[in-house]
């Protein structure tokens, strides 16, 4: 990757250029870079009538900035299943069944009556990449949102790996990791008064055995549309390294964790009524924040069906 400089040295991890709205092509959006390492406001979208020549533009600044998002978007949920649909087909969420007359849309809302140690999304993590075909892009829409807090991190896991030394590299190819919701269970999920499993108000559906036995890949995975190569690892579901024991391989992923979600790697995302976050799964971990008690928060994600890592 041409022109990135030491995060130890210097904070510019891109060069210029990489910024830059004309050398991209990019006519019909306007991008605003949230920080050096990732992230950027798009600018000039009206999501609920984005045209197909805007669209071509959106997708390729996502896969630039590893996460995008649109401030003051006045959207329905047939608009974000819309928009989710022209990325890919709708993934699966193994957590819940979604909403009703919309099942690939899940709702996540905590009440201001709600006071729990763990929100959904909390610590750092891609999302369920325990499944076969783990998400490749997550949407996730805020319509009720706190005067403070909650706010969502996110870090860039091909900086990541770019800043890993050539003899670890050599050291992590071909590995595989086990991804397992095994911790991710026995963390945030809790059982109503009848028993059923939820996080703050969310119902789940889940199938923990399969969830729990997850899927083994590639922990250097390769993008199928930029060719960068990133750190498929994070803080939550990694938990294991096929043909490694658990002594092993268990500081292997302690350092990767860490290493991934290096402050220099990592935007912030402040919430504001009507903003749309995009992001892709295979480049970037993120982490949610519970530090809004006493306020309503409510969001709508959808997600998009990935590849088989490789």
């Amino acid at each position: 990757m041409i022109g990135l400089k030491n995060p130890d040295l210097d904070m510019q991890l891109y060069p210029p250029s990489h910024y830059d709205d004309a050398a991209n092509g990019y006519t019909l959006i306007q991008t605003v870079p949230l920080a050096s390492a990732m992230g950027a406001e798009i600018r000039g979208v009206d999501i609920a009538n984005i045209t197909d020549e805007q669209f071509v533009q959106v997708r390729d600044a996502l896969f630039r900035y590893k996460m995008i998002y649109f401030r003051d978007q006045h959207l329905e949920i047939e608009h974000q299943e819309a928009l989710t649909l022209r990325f890919g087909e709708f993934g699966t969420d193994a957590y819940t069944k979604g909403m009703p007359g919309h099942p690939h849309v899940q709702c996540l809302v905590k009440e201001a009556s709600t006071v729990v140690d763990r929100v959904f999304g909390d610590g750092w993590h891609t999302d369920s990449p325990f499944l076969a075909r783990p998400p490749s892009i997550s949407l996730l829409y805020g319509k009720d949102i706190p005067p403070y807090g909650g706010d969502t991190w996110w870090c860039n896991t091909v900086l990541a790996y770019e800043f890993l030394s050539p003899r670890m590299k050599s050291l992590l190819e071909g590995l595989k990791v086990h991804m397992s919701a095994k911790l991710a269970i026995q963390r945030t999920v809790r059982k109503d008064n009848q028993g059923k499993p939820i996080v703050g108000e969310m119902k789940l559906s889940m199938d923990e055995e399969k969830m729990i036995t997850g899927n083994f890949h590639p922990l250097v995975r390769t993008h199928p549309d930029t060719g960068f190569k990133s750190l498929f690892v994070d803080q939550i579901y990694s938990q294991g390294i096929e043909g490694l024991t658990e002594e092993e391989a268990r500081p292997l992923l302690d350092f990767l964790g860490r290493h991934v979600t290096s402050e220099e790697f990592c935007c912030r995302l402040r919430w504001t009524p009507g903003t749309l976050t995009i992001w892709d799964n295979r480049q970037t971990v993120h982490k949610a924040y519970n530090d809004y008690d006493g306020y309503r928060r409510e969001m709508f994600r959808t997600i998009v069906n990935g590849e088989v890592p490789v």
